[in-house]
């Protein structure tokens, strides 16, 4: 054997792509020199071409013993230790090789790409700057020099020097690939296809470029074609962590939460650590009700990471969902520090479980925007005036099937004035072949099924339509869209309902509310005018009869106890009422407290935190899931419903007095803290509302242990079917009055 001869067909072999037969003859040079090192370092080449990255590390470290101080065997370890996020290790080996030689543009250039891996986005450019000082037309360098510019925001910069790589480089995929990323950032989506189409026209292997488009067709939502994306880059390369973490991405999108935990964890056994893998871990763990579980893959997250962008949201949430109070204590003033901030993305709604605070939900949603939203677009509505014979609506939700939304807003759509206006629902939501999804269909002029229609293909269908409202009724919640009005496709653009706080944006132009949810002085911590309604902003659905009580024996009831309940979500449950409520049940004898089933977690955490405080854990009583009618009739048995803070009862106070069940609050400052105080005014119950929470306490003390003075308020409370609350026709002439005010404004 003449063992350069057989190296330089091995390297022919591998040049012209024939891996098998280069990796054939590398590992016969192996075997016949050992103190070789050519053959372990093009094998580990070959082993990282076939995505077997360990085996890499090993065949280059192997050669890196024999010959310790080659740039190239250098720059190819960092190569793969780049591959595997192994970042600082790679700019080390990279280092190493730029003292040997110091004017490696190719090394000087990969160095870039990782520190831009690292977040040292501007030392990054400078390397890349350097890269391209020594040879100007270098292509990698001036499409790694995008890629930055691109992560920098500087969108238009990234495109021309994705431009003047194609000038020296037509062919190069990657500059189309990375070409494609930037302009899926821009928004420019079919545009950002047709590009990563053109690097897989190039190179039909190339497992990046798959998955991308993979990423590009999410953001279509084109999911099917999406996930065969993604099932192609793992095709080609099966350890792929990023590839799997996205296809987890959109398999959680889909529902389909366990295949979404099972990409997370394939994506964290290629790469251990995986930061985002484990946040998306957290988020399917969270769906499949396992809280705890998922506390723990956020904490991991953030341990990984500890500036990710969504980890420490998740984290509130999940310690909230659990009722974990020593947690969400110290939790409450890291969040309010971050969003002060402005650092990572804080979910506005979790924020209200921590802050009684409009301001800073404000603050919240303001930098959910920024961080989330899609940025400036170009108007669709440009101030025409339309010449209709009706006003036309759009309501925008994801929550057109079985839901609360749904359930206490069909009313009002069925009772809009079909002489004056135009109704369309626009609906992101799954088709759950409902009753009530059958009712919103009936309730709508048009009603039309957006899900596979990206914002902006949805905001100019609103515009062809001539839209006059656009009514967003999901606001920062999930599954919602607040982003095609970002596009502004109609004169008026209003939030109402589903999320209870400002937008935060500056294409929302009016929230409805009252004037007891929002009080003037409270006017400056909204983004949006606030729409005030006369009686209250709540509305119901006064179609739906209550069926009988079953017996309290059925409902795992005490016969002759007092029932203290609260049918909140047992996340709204916090430190300082539920001593109130455990004080309760020590001065009022034989009584329970009747709550929600939760999760495992909150029910044992509530159970503990009651013993701690003296009280039996027995005397907490959980209510098994049912269907909605039955949970409305069994709330015939409790005797007062006791309100929560910071975030109140909404939709389960309706609920409650409707069924004829008494509830006390204690309004806050915030929105979602003063909801409850608007629907007991409206019922013409203000008595119910007590200024602090010492006065909480005491009528609820009082309603408990007076006989006479509880029968007087469920008295009182039967004849609120013919007030303000429950006149659903009445709310929507002053819906409508708003509505036209709003546009004639505008």
């Amino acid at each position: 054997m003449n063992p350069q001869s057989v190296l330089s067909q091995a390297i022919a072999f591998h040049q012209a792509g024939n891996l098998a037969d280069a990796e054939r003859l590398y590992l016969q040079l192996m075997a016949a020199s050992p103190r070789e090192s050519g053959a372990p370092h093009l094998l580990g080449v070959v082993r990282a071409q076939q995505g077997r990255n360990s085996e890499a590390l090993e065949l280059i470290g192997q050669a890196l013993t024999i010959r310790p101080d080659a740039p190239e065997m250098l720059s190819n370890f960092g190569n793969v230790l780049k591959t595997l996020g192994r970042f600082a290790e790679a700019l080390d080996s990279y280092d190493r090789a730029l003292a040997v030689k110091p004017d490696y543009v190719a090394v000087i250039a990969k160095r870039g790409q990782v520190l831009r891996d690292m977040g040292r986005l501007e030392d990054a450019l400078a390397a890349t700057e350097q890269a391209l000082a020594l040879k100007s037309d270098y292509a990698e360098a001036l499409s790694s020099r995008g890629v930055i510019l691109s992560d920098l925001g500087r969108y238009d910069q990234a495109l021309a020097s994705y431009d003047r790589a194609l000038a020296v480089a037509r062919d190069f995929p990657d500059v189309w690939n990375n070409r494609a990323l930037t302009l899926k950032d821009m928004k420019r989506l079919v545009e950002a296809l047709a590009s990563v189409e053109r690097a897989l026209a190039l190179h039909p292997g190339f497992a990046e470029a798959h998955n991308n488009r993979g990423v590009i067709l999410f953001e279509l939502r084109r999911m099917g074609e999406a996930l065969a994306s993604y099932d192609r880059a793992l095709a080609l390369r099966p350890d792929y962590a990023e590839s799997l973490n996205n296809r987890a991405v959109a398999l959680w999108s889909l529902k389909r939460f366990a295949e979404s935990l099972g990409d997370c964890d394939a994506a964290l056994a290629a790469r251990p650590g995986f930061a985002d893998a484990l946040y998306n871990r957290g988020n399917a763990l969270l769906e499949m009700g396992r809280p705890q579980d998922a506390l723990d893959s956020y904490e991991q997250a953030l341990a990984a990471a500890p500036d990710h962008p969504n980890a420490l949201s998740g984290l509130a949430n999940a310690a909230m969902t659990i009722g974990d109070w020593a947690r969400t204590a110290r939790l409450a003033a890291v969040l309010k520090d971050d969003v002060l901030a402005g650092k990572s993305v804080i979910q506005p709604f979790v924020l209200m479980g921590y802050w009684d605070d409009n301001e800073l939900q404000l603050r919240c949603s303001q930098n959910y925007v920024r961080q989330t939203g899609p940025g400036p677009q170009p108007p669709l509505w440009k101030g025409e005036r339309y010449d209709h014979d009706k006003i036309r609506f759009a309501y925008l939700s994801a929550d057109f099937h079985q839901h609360v939304t749904a359930a206490l807003t069909v009313e009002m759509f069925e009772r809009h004035d079909r002489e004056r206006f135009e109704i369309i629902a626009v609906s992101f939501g799954p088709d759950d072949g409902s009753a009530m999804r059958q009712r919103l269909i009936g309730a709508f002029d048009r009603f039309h099924d957006a899900r596979l229609q990206t914002d902006r293909e949805v905001a100019t269908l609103l515009k062809q339509w001539e839209i006059d409202i656009a009514v967003d009724l999901g606001g920062h919640t999930s599954g919602a869209r607040p982003w095609v009005l970002a596009h502004r496709p109609a004169p008026v653009q209003v939030k109402y309902m589903g999320y209870p706080g400002t937008s935060g944006s500056d294409f929302i132009d009016a929230i409805i509310a009252d004037r007891v949810v929002v009080p003037p002085d409270q006017d400056r911590f909204f983004s949006e005018k606030i729409a005030a309604l006369p009686d209250t902003l709540w509305v119901t659905d006064t179609r739906n009869e209550i069926l009988p009580p079953p017996p309290r024996t059925e409902a795992g009831l005490p016969q002759d106890a007092f029932v203290f309940c609260c049918f909140n979500h047992n996340w709204k449950i916090t430190a300082p009422l539920f001593d109130i409520w455990m004080r309760l049940l020590a001065k009022i004898e034989g009584s329970v407290l009747w709550l929600l089933q939760g999760n495992d977690a909150i029910r044992a955490n509530l159970r503990r935190e009651a013993e701690a405080r003296g009280i039996d854990p027995e005397r907490l009583i959980f209510a098994d899931r049912t269907t909605p009618e039955r949970h409305l009739a069994r709330q015939q048995l409790a005797d007062l419903f006791l309100d929560t803070l910071p975030y109140n009862a909404h939709t389960t106070a309706s609920d409650a007095l409707w069924a004829g069940l008494p509830l006390v609050t204690s309004p806050g400052c915030s929105f979602p803290a003063r909801v409850a105080a608007s629907i007991l005014t409206a019922a013409g119950l203000p008595e119910l509302i007590a200024p602090d929470l010492e006065n909480y306490e005491a009528l609820a003390l009082k309603l408990a242990s007076d006989r006479d003075a509880l029968t007087k308020v469920k008295e009182k409370l039967a004849q609120a079917r013919s007030s303000a609350l429950f006149d659903t026709a009445r709310f929507t002439r002053n819906l409508e009055a708003a509505y036209a005010a709003l546009l004639e404004r505008a």
